[in-house]
């Protein structure tokens, strides 16, 4: 597999160590039908313990005499009825976050209902009353029912979405387009002719329902971060301007046009920066947010209001020379999964093969998007699924590839895409509009990244405490009212934002942008902001704070949001900086140190790292060359690494300290990507001398560069300390006196 092989296996990425089956397929029709069937062993249609009757319920289905069918489809505004089920639904939601997947099908026991068409008729009539209920607060939309004809199953392609008007506008420029456009959707609407029904009572029919909480403010949408990796000319600026758009491509790459930041990129037609695009699903039908008019784009603020939950995409540069920005937006940008794009006559070339071997190293869940199918042979097509088969299924990736051909296998890959080995595998083709609806619906189901802790609207018991609270001061409490707040604990967390971007708005000032990485962040609230270029933090505060250009009250852990800066110039602010919280519990100003130690394991190299080495390290936000001090192989054989070596490294950053934080991912590339790890511990002082003393042999106790720094935060601490003694602001006079007591260390050769 190239350079791919890189032995990414030893890392333990994958959750599942389970050995790949050795079995062959043949690609031409049985490939993906065998890997399906071999996935749909294990899918949620035979899991009982997936059921919404989940054990967990059954000592409260034991205690009543009516089964879960009986309920839902004798509901008849029964109270009793509609406590149980309201409970079930806030319990479910309030676990999963907001969003769950709610099937009907199998009691508490694992026994089958017996759904009939009536029965599955009722049970939407019953969800669609409960979820109306102040308690529960949300919307429900049934995704699948596996015994419904296939008729109303059967995937409908993006094109028949829009009428034939559209398509003939679009493609007015090219009669030869808009007769084959009008050609497919004849086609489409043949295929989708109503088909034989099946018997009415189908032994173990389940429906799949999709519930989710209605936000009450943009601080509540869900929100899921994906990247966009490929390729050059692989198809992702256009794949994303027909998915936000709702537009068609010409086959030219007009969909991509309104997506580009800079003038270069228009006329060359390639990303050379990070660019950002949001997807919205309405909050009552779950459908995607769209302008009513096929020629006009909805702005942002108007997709937060209309939303419930938003996919925000990453769309990076696929070109050689970009990478640099790739591996920023992929490690900064915090995305939660990877959408890989292969074009269908070129295969997994280039960089794609690059970009997954960063997703593999960074421990992010991978999907793969073929795209040009409508101007691919069939051959070439084939070829490009047998090299993709080969590569997921390698040693280094170890993914179980399945094709997403229907709504049943896109909740049955969406359902075990994070915690498994599955890696789902679309074709669509921007210009007919094929495949389109799968991938809309995959990542409206796509769950939440279980990494970050993002607030959930919890009706009960917040109405509970807000009654509680306002009963204490005597003020009466409407309790139609919701009362949303973050999830418990994390107000406890100590608040850090990451920064990515910085912006400069006239006559307002200097705004930032990035993830908040942990704690919870409101408007007004003071804050640490560095270290920088001497390690130092400043006091600042928040004015504003923004998530998708809409004004927001407060961030939680998880979201990418923007602030405006009290008295900040741009200056002062630079790419990588963190901003920390403030308060009587983090009053002392934190710690940035420029060595630090991690394990990390060598992807590839060509020659031997030892002691010196200088390569470019990606932290998170933070980007900047750093060189080896020492190694420490678990054996102690040697001070050198080669290819697919695991050792503790010592760096040490070349410019200014950085604040980093244990258990970060790291990515140190020359070039080309070298070697991932884990950040252990960040070196004190004392620690960071003694390694450059040795990586030096004593020549050298620090670098010129490093000790000017170091003394000069040691002025500027005994200068706090006596400014914080004498109660009043330090003169210019004052500090030069205390600096005159400070010794300045020497430089030993």
């Amino acid at each position: 597999m190239d350079k791919l092989g890189y032995r990414i296996s030893t890392l333990d990425i994958a959750s599942n160590n389970a050995a790949v089956p050795t079995a062959k397929y043949s690609i031409d029709t049985s490939l993906f039908d065998s890997l399906v069937d071999k996935v749909n062993e294990c899918s949620p249609c035979s899991d009982p313990a997936t059921n919404s009757a989940d054990p967990a319920d059954s000592s409260t289905a034991a205690a009543s005499t009516r089964t879960l069918k009986q309920r839902l489809t004798q509901f008849d505004d029964d109270a009793e009825d509609a406590k149980f089920l309201a409970d079930l639904l806030d319990r479910r939601l309030t676990e999963d976050r907001g969003e769950v997947m709610f099937e009907v099908g199998l009691e508490a026991d694992g026994s089958s209902m017996d759904l009939t068409d009536d029965d599955v008729a009722k049970v939407t009539a019953t969800l669609t009353k409960v979820v109306q209920m102040p308690q529960v607060a949300s919307f429900v939309q049934l995704l699948v029912d596996t015994g419904a004809p296939v008729s109303l199953q059967s995937e409908k392609t993006f094109a028949r979405e829009f009428s034939l008007a559209q398509i003939e506008s679009t493609s007015a420029a090219n009669p030869k387009r808009a007769g084959q456009a009008k050609a497919a959707n004849a086609v489409e609407q043949e295929k989708a002719m109503p088909t034989p029904a099946v018997p009415s009572s189908v032994r173990g029919r389940t429906a799949y329902y999709l519930i989710r909480r209605k936000p009450d403010g943009v601080e509540q949408i869900l929100e899921v971060r994906v990247a966009v990796v490929g390729n050059v000319d692989a198809g992702k600026s256009t794949m994303l301007g027909v998915l936000t758009q709702g537009r068609l491509d010409d086959g030219r790459g007009k969909a991509r046009v309104a997506l580009f930041r800079h003038q270069h990129e228009i006329e060359s037609g390639r990303t050379s920066s990070v660019g950002l695009e949001i997807l919205g699903f309405d909050k009552t039908t779950g459908a995607p947010v769209r302008h009513t008019d096929p020629n006009r784009k909805v702005s942002w603020d108007a997709v937060c209001e209309r939303s419930s939950k938003l996919i925000s995409f990453l769309d990076l540069a696929g070109h050689e020379k970009y990478l640099k920005t790739t591996v920023f937006g992929m490690a900064g940008g915090a995305p939660d999964y990877v959408m890989l794009m292969v074009a269908a006559n070129a295969g997994l070339s280039g960089m794609a093969k690059e970009h997954l071997g960063l997703a593999l190293a960074l421990g992010i869940p991978v999907f793969v998007v073929i795209t040009k199918i409508d101007m691919c042979p069939p051959n070439v097509l084939d070829g490009t699924l047998k090299q993709l088969t080969k590569v997921l299924r390698s040693s280094g990736c170890r993914k179980l590839p399945i094709a997403i051909r229907d709504r049943n296998s896109v909740l049955m890959a969406a359902s075990r895409f994070v915690g498994q080995r599955v890696c789902p595998i679309f074709q669509i083709s921007n210009v007919t509009g094929e495949g389109i609806d799968s991938l809309q619906t995959f990542l409206n189901v796509l769950p939440l990244n279980r990494c970050f802790s993002a607030p959930v609207s919890t009706p009960a018991q917040a109405n509970s405490d807000a009654t509680a609270a306002a009963a204490a001061k005597g003020k009466a409490v409407d309790k139609g009212k919701k009362v949303v707040g973050p999830a418990a604990g994390e107000v406890q967390a100590k608040m850090q934002f990451d920064i990515s971007e910085i912006f400069v708005v006239p006559f307002v000032g200097t705004i930032v942008s990035g993830v908040v990485a942990s704690g919870t962040l409101k408007p007004g609230d003071p804050v640490w902001l560095g270290p920088d270029y001497n390690g130092h933090f400043l006091q600042t505060a928040v004015r504003t704070i923004q998530r998708k250009r809409v004004d927001a009250q407060a961030a939680y852990t998880g979201q990418s949001v923007s602030l405006w800066l009290k008295k900040i110039t741009r200056s002062q602010v630079r790419k990588g900086m963190v901003l920390l919280g403030r308060n009587e519990q983090h009053s002392e100003e934190p710690y940035s140190s420029k060595s630090f130690e991690a394990e990390v394991v060598v992807l590839y190299h060509s020659t031997t790292i030892s002691s010196r080495y200088q390569a470019m390290v990606h932290c998170g936000s933070v980007r900047q060359t750093a060189r080896v001090l020492a190694i420490e192989q678990a054996d102690g054989s040697s001070e050198t690494l080669r290819t697919g070596d695991r050792a503790r490294v010592v760096f040490q950053f070349i410019r200014h300290p950085e604040y980093l934080t244990e258990g970060t991912r790291l990515i140190f590339r020359e070039g080309r990507t070298k070697g991932v790890g884990k950040v252990l511990r960040v070196l004190s002082k004392a620690e960071e001398f003694e390694a450059v003393s040795k990586a030096t042999k004593g020549t050298m106790v620090f670098d010129q560069r490093s000790l000017k720094v170091f003394n000069e935060g040691v002025r500027h601490k005994a200068a706090s300390a006596a400014n914080a003694a004498a109660g009043t602001s330090a003169t210019t006079a004052d500090s030069s006196a205390v600096t005159k007591k400070v010794p300045k260390l020497p430089m030993k050769s």
